[in-house]
């Protein structure tokens, strides 16, 4: 199978290594990814800029861009055969929840459903990263599985994996988002010059994190696999939105 991979931390990131290593075993694989860090990028296109690309001494490709970049790139005008499959990762850190709204690694696997591709987001949830191995063996199984079990043409895979060995990985369980509670507040510091600068604080506390969610999984050694629809219509609201809504 022909695979593009791609992520947010970078075309340097272990995580992309080690997924590269695991998937080219029975794969042909192209990376294309961002030449810096991108995590938080989000769904974002660099539309006042030129893209470069360069083939880097480990044969991938580095971009000037965002993650949604490299994968547009890839696939509209780079590569000279579509791949079959995207896949973007391993992500160093979680995507659970509210996430997945800001992430660049589940953006890149969004790129490639929009570009009519099926497509996986794969995440190691911690910044330690000692076992990205495990991630990308859930990932490889999943992809065997997908062969036989196509997705639906308008959702990803969000993956989630506990940073432990493979083989103490309690299974994998299907799950829905959860949901955090409202981020905590900017951190409001000075730069040398004395201006005010802001930081981002840290992400809200788990609110919805009960069974079912992505939360609930990860915290008891599951790896957490969820269906995201890239078609964000609230299906549900449209016959009551006609009924207030008319003139």
């Amino acid at each position: 199978m022909k695979i593009l991979l791609s992520n947010d931390d970078s075309v340097f990131a272990k995580g992309i290594a080690v997924m590269h290593g695991a998937l080219q075993a029975s794969h042909d694989v192209t990376v294309i990814a961002p030449d810096r860090n991108c995590s938080g990028a989000s769904n974002a296109l660099s539309l006042h800029q030129p893209l470069r690309i360069q083939q880097m001494d480990s044969g991938f490709y580095a971009v000037n861009g965002t993650p949604s970049d490299c994968v547009h790139l890839g696939l509209n005008c780079f590569l000279e055969e579509d791949p079959e499959l995207v896949v973007s990762g391993i992500n160093h850190g979680a995507n659970l929840g509210d996430d997945v709204i800001y992430s660049g690694t589940v953006a890149a696997a969004t790129e490639g459903r929009y570009m009519g591709l099926p497509a996986i987001a794969v995440s190691l949830c911690s910044h330690e990263g000692k076992h990205f191995e495990t991630a990308a063996r859930v990932v490889t199984d999943i992809i065997t599985k997908l062969q036989s079990h196509p997705l639906a043409a308008n959702q990803i895979l969000n993956v989630n994996v506990p940073d432990i060995p493979y083989s103490e990985l309690a299974g994998v369980k299907i799950t829905r988002q959860g949901r955090r509670h409202r981020a905590e507040g900017m951190v409001k510091a000075k730069d040398p010059f004395g201006r005010e600068i802001y930081w981002y604080g840290p992400a809200g506390a788990e609110q919805d994190a009960g069974p079912g969610t992505d939360f609930h999984a990860v915290a008891n050694g599951f790896c957490s696999v969820t269906p995201l629809s890239v078609d964000m219509t609230a299906r549900d609201s449209i016959e009551d939105m006609e009924k207030w809504l008319a003139m």
